[in-house]
């Protein structure tokens, strides 16, 4: 039977997939094309995290990522028509990937023995490189870089995570606020217009 983070991971897997093949879709990518975005939206950051940590990424492992993967190609190709209809699609998929890919880049580096601070730094890099090589590969400007809190909700929902954690709090709760913390921050953030602040870098006369 798979772990809890495991079904976190599967799910998250699944609706990163979609976010990246709605965008490629509206690119007008063919469905291999769409179906590489998916992909590499749905395993970068946990590709990189685990190469980072010294393990074999699970996706090498386990063909459930790729099946994952065709599943929201499908899912995308039926219900395409309706996706382009709620313009939130993408949004919402998105932030339940990051929430979701925080919650299993932090259990993960917790439990192969690294400290905290690690961790939340596994955790923002799985929920956001994905999204970094999807906006790469359909030549959008990455939404990391940009005003919006992204990175930013990881951050903080790895340190409700660690809040929890040293509280005594057990690893289901603390796994669940942290998924939780991260969403919320996500959807807040960009309906409140929530924004951190635009480094200038006009020059001097």
């Amino acid at each position: 039977m798979p772990t809890f983070v495991q079904i976190l991971d599967f799910i998250g897997t699944f609706a990163f997939a979609i976010s990246g093949i709605r965008l490629a879709s509206a690119k007008r990518f063919d469905w291999f094309g769409a179906y590489v975005v998916g992909f590499a939206t749905a395993v970068g950051g946990g590709t990189l995290r685990d190469l980072l940590l010294d393990v074999t990424p699970g996706w090498m492992t386990d063909p459930i990522y790729l099946i994952c993967t065709a599943l929201a190609l499908v899912f995308v190709a039926v219900f395409g028509k309706l996706l382009i209809h709620l313009n939130n699609t993408f949004f919402i998929f998105d932030s339940i990937g990051l929430a979701l890919f925080t919650v299993v880049g932090v259990g993960k580096s917790i439990a192969l023995g690294y400290p905290f601070w690690v961790a939340i730094i596994m955790g923002s890099m799985t929920g956001a490189a994905g999204g970094v090589i999807r906006d790469v590969f359909i030549n959008e400007i990455p939404l990391i870089f940009r005003k919006e809190i992204y990175a930013m909700a990881c951050v903080v929902g790895g340190l409700a995570y660690w809040i929890c954690t040293v509280t005594g709090l057990g690893s289901y709760v603390s796994q669940i606020t942290c998924g939780i913390v991260v969403f919320l921050t996500r959807i807040l953030a960009v309906k409140y217009k929530i924004c951190l602040p635009i480094l200038s870098g006009k020059e001097e006369n």
